[in-house]
């Protein structure tokens, strides 16, 4: 690592040192052509000019060069000083190489003392110039370095300003994707602790979830196993009850063996163009009987015109079951579920409306969320894992679409769906058809 640096480095300086000798030489080419056009001298005058620019133009890049190396490799001092040294360094060799040519052009000694003095004058309101910009430079760099301090001592909220003097050239540049990356990594810092205080919750929530039916069978087989339920009856009863836990157990495992494929992102969709008219009847007749058991009207109505949707269909399904099931466990006696199907432009929309107890504005931001169940009124007594929802989002998402709820309470409650169509081509509305219940 530190030799591909070190030779990454004098690779650098090499390029460097490049360049400046092609300039050098393109600035002599110029003032020979310019002393030649304006001057008019003599050939071996202008031979002498060019013999003297390249020498002094040749000890001047040899001697910055050296000074510039010796400065870079200073262990103290800092930037600032670094900065200024080879700002120096640049303003002696170019009023050296002015006095030398006075010298040779043979001026008086008085002459050459004002040169002299004018020269002193030019390097140290040079110099002056050249620390007052590094400084604004270095404390860029200070600003920076102490925000990356900060950040490295796990202040997320660590920012730098950026200088108005500073603010359209690299330095700015740096600040901003300093502030950037400061930006991001604060945003996935809470984004990880959300998550895992997400996955605190749900490992507090199935354990509940698989511990209160466990207990119940376990109690049960060893209430028949140790023989003290005997009678026919009773027996039988325990059977059917254990029947439904078990089933209930196999489900929440489903339930959380499909969230975790949403989760990966690796869960597989066939997808295909199908009618979402025959999953909503299918769902309105597997799920009528439900209804009735609870006192519940089960309705739909869809537009016979809407075109084909782009799904699988056993997801879809499975998004139409949850939500309808969600609304029977709900709504009360005597209540309304009516499931609805419309066009929607470039995607097919599609509703779950019940007139039930309706939800809590302050739970509507988390009624996706996994075992998330809200008020007393949604608790485990209704039924279910509290997995339906975020299943039927995941599902939706999954597809392209969106799903979002609306509601009131004592007014009852819409979630609703969308599915991209499998053609974009508008056909235009037609009423829509009741289906039978």
């Amino acid at each position: 690592m530190g030799s591909s640096l070190a030779a990454t480095d004098e690779r650098q300086a090499w390029i460097v040192a490049g360049r400046l000798g092609l300039v050098a030489l393109l600035a002599l080419v110029a003032v020979l052509a310019l002393a030649a056009a304006v001057l008019k001298p003599p050939r071996q005058d202008l031979e002498l000019l060019a013999l003297f620019l390249a020498g002094s133009g040749l000890f001047s890049l040899v001697a910055g060069a050296l000074v510039a190396r010796l400065g870079w490799r200073l262990r103290w001092g800092g930037l600032r000083l670094k900065l200024a040294l080879a700002i120096a360094t640049g303003i002696v060799v170019a009023l050296a190489n002015v006095a030398i040519t006075a010298f040779l052009m043979f001026l008086s000694p008085h002459d050459l003392a004002l040169l002299s003095v004018l020269l002193g004058f030019a390097l140290v309101v040079s110099l002056a110039i050249g620390v007052s910009l590094s400084e604004m430079l270095t404390a860029s760099l200070r600003q920076l370095a102490t925000g990356a301090r900060r950040l490295a001592g796990g202040d997320l909220s660590a920012r730098v300003g950026v200088s108005a003097y500073t603010a359209h050239d690299e330095l700015g540049e740096l600040a901003k994707a300093f502030n950037e990356m400061a930006e991001r990594l604060e945003v996935s810092f809470h984004r990880e602790r959300d998550l895992e205080q997400a996955r605190r919750d749900l490992v507090a929530a199935v354990s509940h979830d698989l511990r209160t039916p466990l207990a119940a069978l376990q109690a049960m087989v060893e209430a028949l196993h140790d023989g003290v339920v005997s009678d026919p009856a009773t027996v039988q009863r325990y059977l059917g009850i254990m029947n439904v836990e078990i089933r209930s157990l196999s489900a929440l495992i489903d339930d959380l063996f499909e969230l975790s494929q949403l989760d990966a992102g690796v869960l597989c969709l066939q997808l295909e163009a199908g009618l979402i008219q025959d999953l909503i009847s299918d769902s309105l007749e597997a799920l009528q009987t439900q209804a009735r058991r609870n006192g519940l009207r089960l309705r739909g109505a869809v537009d016979e015109a809407i075109e084909p949707v782009l799904m699988d269909a056993a997801k879809v399904q499975r998004v139409l079951y949850n939500l309808v099931q969600n609304a029977i466990r709900h709504t009360p006696a005597d209540g309304t579920v009516v499931l609805e199907a419309y066009d929607g432009g470039s995607e097919v929309q599609v509703s779950v409306a019940d007139d039930g107890e309706g939800i809590p504005e302050a739970d509507l931001p988390r009624i996706f969320d996994r075992f998330y169940r809200g008020t007393p009124a949604r608790s485990r007594a209704l039924g279910g894992a509290g997995l339906g929802l975020a299943i039927a989002r995941g599902l939706v998402e999954a597809h392209g679409g969106r799903i979002w709820v609306e509601s009131a309470l004592g007014q009852g409650t819409k979630f609703t769906f969308t599915l991209p169509k499998a053609s974009p081509a508008p056909q235009p509305a037609l009423p829509a058809h009741r289906i039978a219940a």
